[in-house]
Order: structure tokens, then C-alpha cells, then sequence
């Protein structure tokens, strides 16, 4: 990994896989259902939604170097969201449904970039929002061994179609109502991402405007090819 992955930004996020959550208390999942009954079951709840609102916190570790950090995140239907880094560092990431912008307030500076060209890991809106099915963009999609962390939970592993030169394996701790609770990015070079969300509110009220980004008077916005500041 290069230095400047180790930076504000690095490569700790991804376009494929943000499904949400928050653990639900319940009975566990009946130990003989198949992999495709518990995904699509997770279809049809994701299927039925057309907004999300969640906290979340967000574990990197790779090459020596550990970050956690946390904040709010807005999702809609088609294509937009909004992550809002609260702790240690203020971030703003927003996906208009055109174009993905970079915010660090220190920086004085905002990138931009298409939407389409966008391979981050913070880019689950196919999950979350039943833009596609579990089994369909997973090959190998399997019960795992890792223990979730939540006892009634399950967790499911695969490997997420088109990443196979950069992932290694995607956990999916999902719980008994359904929800993707937790979602763990393994890459191949040993690194690896979690994802974790809680105070699920589904199908809310959301204002056009927070998914807009206006830069505040003296931020720079330029282009960029790169989905890292």
C-alpha cells in the first residue's frame, strides 16, 4: 500500500457493499436454513426500501495502520448518499447519483468525480437498496465459520463479483429480522474494513438538498480521477 493510501482518505471502503443494520433481539436463525433461503430473505427486505438513515462506525487495519471512525449515513433510491464522518476527523463523502464528492474541511480543497468510475468500498447502495441480488454478486456465497458477534446472528462469506485481484473474502453478519448488521472487507494484501451500523431508520422523510454539495466560500473543487483525497 502507498503512503498516500495511509492519509486522511485511504482505501478502507468499496462500491458494492453497504447493507444495513442494527441487531436486532430474537430467536437465532434456524440452523438448517440454506444460504439461499436466509439471501433472499435479505432481498425482499432490502428490496421494499427506498431510503435508509444509520450511525455507523467504520474499522481499518492494514499494514501497521489502524483508524476508527464514525458518523451518520444517508442512503436513497437511485443512487445517492451521503456519509457524514463525525469522530476523530470531520468528512463529508456524497454521492449525488452523478457525481462523488470528497470533502475534508482541513483541506480546504473538494474532489470530484464520476459517479460511474467510483470503486470505493463506502458504495453499497446495490445492497441496501435491492439494486441487485446477494447471489448474484457473490461467487461462492457460503455459511461461514467466523463467529458473528452477535450469538443469534449468521454470517455469510463470498466473493464479490469483478473484485477478485483486490478481495479476498466479504463477510455479511446478517440478523434474525434480515438486516446486514456488519460487513467485513478482507483484501489480498492482508488489509481489511468493517463496517458497522446501528439506529436503523428505513423509508424516512429526506430533504433533496443532503445529498447536494455546495463547497462553503474558499473550498476549491477539482476534478479527480482518484476515489481517495
Amino acid at each position: 500500500m502507498s503512503s498516500k493510501r495511509k492519509q486522511t482518505w485511504m482505501r478502507p471502503h468499496w462500491a458494492a457493499l453497504l447493507p444495513l443494520v442494527f441487531l436486532f433481539s430474537g430467536v437465532s436463525l434456524a440452523a438448517d436454513s440454506s444460504v439461499s433461503q436466509i439471501a433472499s430473505r435479505v432481498d425482499r427486505r432490502y428490496n421494499r426500501l427506498t431510503t435508509l438513515k444509520a450511525q455507523f462506525q467504520e474499522n481499518y487495519n492494514g499494514a501497521g495502520f489502524v483508524r476508527n471512525e464514525s458518523g451518520e449515513l444517508w442512503l436513497q433510491k437511485p443512487g445517492k448518499m451521503r456519509w457524514q464522518y463525525e469522530q476523530p476527523t470531520p468528512k463529508l463523502f456524497v454521492v449525488d447519483g452523478k457525481n462523488a464528492f470528497f470533502y475534508v474541511p482541513s483541506e480546504r480543497q473538494a474532489r470530484r468525480m464520476s459517479a460511474k468510475k467510483l470503486d470505493d468500498f463506502r458504495s453499497p447502495i446495490r445492497y441496501l437498496l435491492g439494486h441487485t441480488k446477494l447471489q448474484q454478486e457473490f461467487t461462492k456465497l457460503a455459511l461461514s465459520s467466523e463467529p458473528p458477534k452477535d450469538a443469534v446472528n449468521v454470517v455469510l462469506e463470498g466473493l464479490p463479483k469483478g473484485m477478485e485481484d483486490r478481495v479476498q473474502r466479504v463477510l455479511l453478519e446478517i440478523t434474525p429480522s434480515d438486516q446486514i448488521a456488519r460487513i467485513r472487507i478482507e483484501e489480498l494484501d492482508g488489509s481489511s474494513t468493517e463496517f458497522i451500523f446501528r439506529d436503523l431508520q428505513e423509508n424516512v422523510a429526506v430533504k433533496p438538498d443532503i445529498f447536494r454539495f455546495s463547497p462553503p466560500a474558499g473550498v476549491e473543487v477539482v476534478e479527480s480521477e482518484n476515489a481517495e483525497p
